[in-house]
């Protein structure tokens, strides 16, 4: 009798995957979590994108409660999703204050509380997970937990994440990085003002604005209408959501008070942007950019302005 022939690594790695997904789901479903079962079940490739996986579930009365767009509940979903298998024995290993990679790019989980002698409990940013070890088998574990570790609201729609560095060591508590600028408020605004695209591309890219400029007191956002900029590469796509922003608020009035051809210096380190006016129409340009909506958008701590198209930025990030 002839042995079958061998099966493709890729498709026995995809249903390995899926026999996994299937069991975690069931598992999850037992211990009252169906919202993430559901999700885990039909979405697999959401959690169980790597090698390994610790997933930390959400209740579903806390779940219930989550309210945002499709593309922030992904980046929630991911946030709560480690690529390293993370039993509750490996968890209480790890001292006091370590940080915990997710799949989340540039955004991290931390320790915050951990009871070695009475409970054995772990606090995940002050989150109690309330159902260790739901989960376990090959490289994927599963945890409970009482509810997100990220606050999401209806007043902003981003992350907040603690700082830490290469050696997954906290620089600095999410509770202490209040940043003075109201981001969610303006990405919220962007979206429901047209600006989806542009929205979309600052939601992206804004954790690392935040640990780049954690003291910025107020912008100015030249915002482009929609176009296929959003498909850029990460790196690029980084450099031109930065462009269209200044440190600092500017109005329109502001803006045509500069003198001649005034360069005011924008996120990308060594960039800047030059105002100017149309002799004939007088209509102000910021890199030769015609401002179609001046404050079209605007608080105490940012200004936005509609323009014509994006800034046209090169494949190395200089700003043409």
């Amino acid at each position: 009798m002839k042995n079958s022939a061998p099966k493709n690594p890729l498709q026995l790695g995809h249903s390995i995957k899926h026999d996994l997904a299937l069991n975690a789901s069931r598992a999850l479903r037992i211990h009252g979590f169906n919202a993430i079962a559901t999700l885990l079940q039909f979405s697999p490739e959401l959690f169980l994108s790597g090698p390994e996986s610790t997933i930390f579930a959400i209740q579903d009365s806390a779940m219930s409660n989550v309210s945002v767009p499709p593309w922030v509940m992904k980046q929630l979903l991911q946030y709560h999703t480690s690529p390293s298998k993370l039993p509750m024995q490996e968890l209480m290993k790890k001292p006091h204050g370590s940080c915990l990679t997710t799949l989340v790019y540039d955004k991290n989980l931390m320790i915050t509380t951990k009871n070695d002698t009475k409970t054995g409990s772990i606090e995940i940013n002050s989150v109690l997970i309330s159902h260790p070890d739901m989960f376990l088998e090959g490289p994927v574990s599963v945890h409970g937990v009482l509810r997100p570790f990220s606050d999401i609201d209806q007043n902003w729609d981003f992350i907040q994440s603690p700082g830490c560095n290469s050696n997954q060591s906290l620089v600095s508590n999410f509770n202490e990085r209040r940043d003075m600028v109201e981001w969610a408020r303006i990405v919220q605004l962007l979206s429901s003002n047209g600006f989806v695209s542009f929205a979309i591309g600052l939601h992206s890219v804004l954790n690392g604005i935040l640990q780049d400029y954690p003291d910025l007191g107020s912008v100015t956002i030249f915002a482009p209408p929609n176009s296929g900029f959003i498909s850029s590469p990460w790196p690029l796509l980084y450099k031109i959501v930065r462009s269209h922003i200044l440190p600092k608020r500017f109005t329109y009035l502001d803006l045509t008070s500069l003198p001649k051809n005034n360069s005011l210096w924008n996120l990308v380190p060594g960039e800047h942007l030059q105002i100017s006016t149309n002799k004939l129409s007088h209509v102000l340009s910021v890199n030769g950019v015609e401002i179609t909506l001046p404050d079209i958008l605007s608080s105490k701590k940012f200004v936005i302005h509609g323009i014509s198209r994006a800034f046209e930025v090169q494949s190395d990030g200089f700003i043409s």
